[in-house]
């Protein structure tokens, strides 16, 4: 196993690597000059260029990629250019909420995906299969900032039962204020989570719900399942304890890249719901086009989506030990 986690850590150096030069590149096409919008529309030619003298944009891209290595190995991760900033500093402030929105969703769309997966397979053919089938169907099909606008409209706006904007209290300080007796944190705090977590959660709740109907219906076929029940043992016992872990494989990957999709999504659902993350930041930065700040984000995002994908592997090396000594 350690031999494993070994290969893996050491295939992180290259797909890092990678993940610089090909966010660099991608900048290098965005359209738009940030020198000519920070100095706005009635700047001269030679204020402009003399900012992008200074801001270091007029320097061929080799020699600007070369410097962003540098600084990464430091761990500077440039200036803003509109902010005037460190762009480590400004991405430490808000990771926190966009991870907290991205946890909890996954966690969301997980539970419900994996429930009424396996109920769908277990019960095929039957109302409740069809039902499961419906919603995973309006899950896939519907837009997250659709999805978000209609359950602010019910909640917040009609029933007024979850307000509609804003962050609350964090998370982690909510629960620790919980263990200390102080329950009034947490319901703030879940209630301001609640309507972006379903919003965000529910494409990928469809989607792990369809593919785990899939997984269990395939797994339940199997000999192993048929000699459980011959043998006598409970149906709880033998879906889960059986049937069900086998079925987790092609799971554990999906929901792996899901996080992924919800890293994406969170930048049109905080939008919606004016949650204080990454998403927001995304929209400003590429509005002002403040480059450095956008590359930032952007790679921010890739990093965790590959850690991400690192722990998926490292389950599934758990789960089926054929991988790790593969």
């Amino acid at each position: 196993m350690l031999a494993y986690v070994a290969r893996r850590l050491l295939l992180m150096i290259p797909m890092a690597i990678g993940m610089v030069v090909i966010t660099f590149g991608l900048l290098l096409l965005i359209p738009g000059d940030p020198a000519a919008v920070l100095l706005g529309q009635e700047a001269s030619a030679e204020a402009i260029e003399n900012l992008r003298n200074s801001l270091g944009l007029n320097d061929p891209w080799y020699l600007r990629l070369w410097d962003y290595f540098a600084g990464l190995l430091q761990g500077d991760m440039g200036t803003s250019i509109f902010q005037n900033r460190p762009v480590a500093s400004i991405i430490a402030t808000r990771l926190g909420a966009t991870l907290e929105l991205a946890i909890v969703s996954l966690i969301l769309a997980t539970v419900i995906g994996l429930t009424l997966g396996v109920i769908a397979a277990i019960r095929q053919g039957s109302w409740v299969d069809t039902a499961t089938m419906l919603f995973a169907q309006l899950g896939v099909s519907m837009p997250v900032y659709w999805l978000g606008l209609l359950l602010m409209l019910a909640f917040a706006v009609m029933l007024g039962w979850l307000p509609a904007v804003g962050r609350g209290v964090p998370l982690p300080e909510a629960i620790g204020a919980m263990f200390a007796g102080n329950f009034g944190p947490i319901w703030d705090s879940l209630s301001h989570l609640a309507l972006p977590a379903i919003a965000l959660a529910a494409n990928s709740a469809a989607v792990i719900s369809r593919l785990v109907r899939a997984s269990m219906l395939e797994v339940l076929r199997e000999d192993f399942v048929r000699t459980a029940y011959a043998k006598g043992l409970r149906r709880p016992r033998v879906v889960i304890r059986h049937a069900l872990r086998n079925a987790l494989l092609p799971v554990l990957s999906i929901i792996g890249l899901r996080f992924g999709a919800l890293l994406g999504g969170a930048v049109l659902t905080e939008s919606i719901f004016a949650w204080p993350g990454l998403g927001q930041l995304t929209i400003s930065a590429i509005s002002q086009r403040d480059l450095p700040l956008i590359q930032g984000i952007v790679l921010t995002f890739a990093i965790i989506f590959a850690l991400v994908n690192l722990i998926v592997d490292l389950l599934y090396a758990a789960v089926d030990p054929r991988i790790r000594l593969g």
